[in-house]
């Protein structure tokens, strides 16, 4: 281990690679469905996949329309010039022998985002993000002498963000890779599922002790994460100054990560890029955008991650639940927008659903597991109505903070959009209010429980809950908990 006096005395430089696939319908160049999650290996391919003798690409223009999308999402404009090129190397996945990228003049330029770590905030420079096809996936079966190879993922539509070095911690390297992943989900550029490999990050990591010099870097590929993000740094800082501090050379090389032992490993010596030998692909024309287009698609673009953020701050959230509202909202933008609506007409009832999507649905949810081990209902998104009828009916104290939740979690159970009032009332969530109706069972419960009334009665206020819960109990939970407790200290003349 690496002593925090020693770890001082480098400064650790950092910039990420990150990997977005575009979420368009069809491949870069190929008529070929892009969608390969559920599919069998090898059967989303076409000649232009595999680079057949005399295959042309065609360019997919709704790519193209994504990648301008996301150079305003990186606060910045899409270059009206831009080609393609070919980068050659050797793999088992990359049947073409070179992948159509771009080298020279790439489609974003020049781009920036903040983000916030310990309180401050930082600006982390976007260098370039090209345009680029994906390669196919390869696999090493545990315990076999072979590896299969699957070209579904060859020609998948991917934007390359480059980072400048402008990041020094792995809290940073982690914070930058959650924030360019909320900006794509936001800019709906990117379905950026994790799991999925729809966005994937490569660190790049050196240490020196000189502010004006670089270390030698090593790479770290193919992270899925923020926390292998996080984790993949911090352990590749320390690698390196243990090293250094044994008098050893750090090696440019490329390195994957283990998450079970939780460290990188050494893959292959890190190229140059002249070791690709990139030259302009001869059957693509450049990419020359006019500025209508570019006018267009800016008017087009959805309302950006940072004007959610002023909007859920406006209202009177923290910025710790704030982030906590954007990153449920990057999952389910359904719920977003229904938000976005509330808190424009009541921000009362928007904390109302605000809370109940952090903190009570997740409950919900663990709770329902628990009991059951049968499968879960699909959850759906609830529309604005469905929030309105509910809240309702806690504003004019119909039913209780607890049965609303519980109502909500229902109704987004359902397969069909229900209406929230109709479906309370049919099956019993309203509460009794009718006052005789409460007295006759508060009457009952005080002479059951002659000696909790009497602790009532000589100023034990505590034992007033426990009175009220057995109203509850004794109305199955439909009694007005607030008009209970009035007619318990009526009842015992206070």
């Amino acid at each position: 281990m690496v002593s925090p006096e020693t770890r001082k005395a480098y400064i650790p430089t950092i910039g990420i690679e990150c990997h977005v696939q575009l979420k368009t319908k069809t491949k870069l160049f190929a008529a070929v469905g892009n969608d390969a999650r559920d599919a069998a290996p090898n059967t989303l391919i076409s000649f232009i996949c595999l680079g057949m003798p005399g295959a042309l690409p065609v360019l997919n223009e709704h790519a193209v329309e994504l990648a301008m999308k996301a150079a305003f999402a990186l606060g910045t404009k899409p270059q009206k010039f831009s080609k393609f090129d070919r980068k050659h190397y050797f793999y088992p996945d990359l049947p073409k022998g070179y992948q159509i990228t771009q080298l020279e003049q790439p489609i974003i330029a020049d781009g920036e985002i903040h983000i916030v770590v310990d309180g401050e905030v930082k600006r982390i420079g976007v260098t370039r993000a090209h345009m680029e096809e994906d390669a196919g996936k390869s696999t090493h079966p545990e315990g076999k002498d072979y590896s299969l190879v699957d070209l579904n993922r060859a020609g998948t539509p991917l934007l390359e963000i480059v980072s400048e070095p402008d990041i020094h911690t792995a809290a940073e390297a982690k914070a930058y890779a959650r924030e360019l992943y909320l900006r794509m989900r936001y800019a709906d550029v990117s379905d950026a599922n994790l799991f999925y490999g729809n966005m994937r990050f490569d660190v790049n990591v050196s240490v020196s002790k000189d502010h004006n010099k670089l270390g030698t870097r090593s790479e770290t590929k193919n992270l899925n994460s923020f926390k292998s993000v996080e984790r993949a740094v911090e352990f590749e800082i320390n690698r390196q100054i243990e090293k250094l501090e044994k008098g050893e050379k750090i090696v440019q090389e490329t390195r994957g990560w283990d998450d079970v032992k939780q460290r990188t490993f050494s893959q292959r010596s890190k190229e140059d890029a002249h070791d690709y030998r990139y030259f302009p692909d001869p059957d693509l024309p450049p990419i020359e955008l006019t500025d209508k287009q570019i006018r267009d698609v800016e008017k087009a673009m959805p309302l950006s991650l940072d004007a959610w953020r002023d909007k859920i701050l406006a209202i009177g959230f923290d910025q710790n639940v704030t982030e906590a509202i954007v990153d449920k909202g990057a999952d389910d933008f359904a719920y977003l927008k229904v938000l976005g609506k509330l808190i424009e007409q009541d921000p009362k009832l928007a904390a109302f659903v605000a809370k109940f999507q952090l903190n009570d649905l997740p409950a919900l949810e663990r709770e329902a597991s628990v009991q059951s081990a049968d499968a879960q209902p699909t959850r759906h998104s609830l529309n604005e109505e469905q929030y309105k009828a509910v809240y309702s009916l806690v504003q004019k104290g119909k039913i209780n903070s607890t049965k609303a939740k519980n109502l909500l979690f229902t109704l987004m159970g359902q397969a069909e959009a229900t209406d929230a009032l109709e479906f309370a009332t049919k099956h019993d969530y309203i509460q009794v209010s009718d006052e005789g109706e409460i007295a006759a069972i508060v009457a009952k419960v005080l002479a059951d429980n002659a000696q909790a009334a009497e602790d009532v009665k000589n100023g034990e206020m505590k034992a007033i809950g426990f009175l009220v819960g057995q109203v509850m109990k004794a109305s199955q939970g439909k009694a007005n908990p607030g008009l209970a407790q009035q007619l318990i200290k009526k009842q015992l003349g206070l």
